[in-house]
């Protein structure tokens, strides 16, 4: 066990070297030295941000995986994805893309967190007492709410001003272009806060990864644990949603591939190799999109191919490990 142990954190240590390369790269590649003050108050924000959103959405996407007892699944299943568009769309198709709601980013990013938080916790928090604290049933619901809220987005786009709607394309699309650094205090402060008020329950996750039964044995309140956890992986999730927009396939790619190098238990090394992970690939295929295809592909694109691929190979890998 020790010598696991001594492997996983060499595997960090190399997973945290590799991150801080990639973001020395990304913040001194092609800079001009003349004008270096004004490429990092490009490139720091972009980077902070970039850090903030691997480590909310890998973190929520290893305890979602945990609290479902499943690697395939990850928390846009929650629907969170579908109603931040449903919300942008909602706001432009009503008040116009004029408005301060929409012209504002703070304003708008305040309005994403509260209303998506609400949302979850008043309708997770009565799924849970409805359903005696069934998950399935909460997965289930959540994916009907997905298609509930992709529904009414798509019908108000299809009537909505062609002008407005070329304005509202380019804020549902993620993307790490013109952060808005005021944000990003509030972003780490509400993390933490979430982080601090669940720091009980995260600490019982290696439990809750031995089943039900065994959790409820060794004296932890499984049902009350498990709701908030789900809870917070939905704040979580809204924040980084709020922040970039929606990365649906991010949670999976980094949770899977942190669990396939680390091979542990330990969620303290999960999480941490999750946020390492996303890091690496944010920073990566943010040069990507910014050097070699000039702003012209977001990119949400490359992680959706990519995530698609990756997913196809783990349903196959499960299926020849079930034959």
């Amino acid at each position: 066990m020790n010598e696991i142990m001594r492997k996983n954190r060499l595997k960090l240590v190399w997973l945290a070297g590799l991150s801080i390369v990639a973001i020395i790269i990304y913040l001194c590649l092609f800079m001009n030295l003349r004008y270096f003050e004004y490429f990092m108050s490009l490139r720091v924000p972009k980077v902070i941000v970039m850090v903030i959103v691997s480590f909310a959405i890998g973190g929520a996407s290893i305890i979602f995986q945990s609290i479902i007892n499943n690697t395939i699944v990850t928390p846009c299943l929650l629907g969170m994805n579908s109603l931040y568009t449903l919300i942008h769309t909602a706001v432009v198709f009503f008040l116009g893309s004029t408005s301060i709601l929409v012209a504002n980013a703070n304003i708008s990013f305040a309005i994403d967190v509260v209303l998506m938080g609400i949302v979850a916790t008043l309708i997770y928090s009565y799924l849970f007492k409805k359903t005696k604290h069934n998950v399935l049933y909460v997965l289930l619901t959540g994916t009907i709410m997905t298609t509930f809220f992709t529904s009414i987005q798509t019908t108000l786009t299809r009537v909505m001003d062609p002008n407005e709607y070329d304005a509202l394309l380019a804020t549902l699309v993620a993307s790490f272009n013109n952060i808005n650094t005021s944000i990003i205090t509030f972003s780490v402060v509400l993390m933490a806060l979430i982080v601090f008020v669940l720091r009980k329950e995260l600490a019982l996750l290696d439990v809750i990864t031995l089943g039900k039964a065994q959790a409820i044995n060794l004296g932890v309140d499984y049902d009350k644990v498990i709701r908030k956890l789900l809870l917070g992986v939905t704040l979580f999730i809204a924040v980084a949603t709020a922040m970039v927009g929606p990365i649906s396939f991010l949670g999976l790619i980094i949770a899977n591939l942190s669990r396939q190098l680390l091979k542990t238990y330990r969620h303290t090394y999960l999480i941490l190799g999750s946020c390492l992970i996303g890091t690496v690939i944010l920073i990566g295929g943010q040069i990507v999109v910014e050097h070699f295809y000039n702003y012209n592909i977001p990119i949400s694109v490359f992680i959706t191919v990519g995530g698609g691929i990756y997913f196809l190979y783990l349903l196959l890998r499960q299926r020849r490990g079930s034959a």
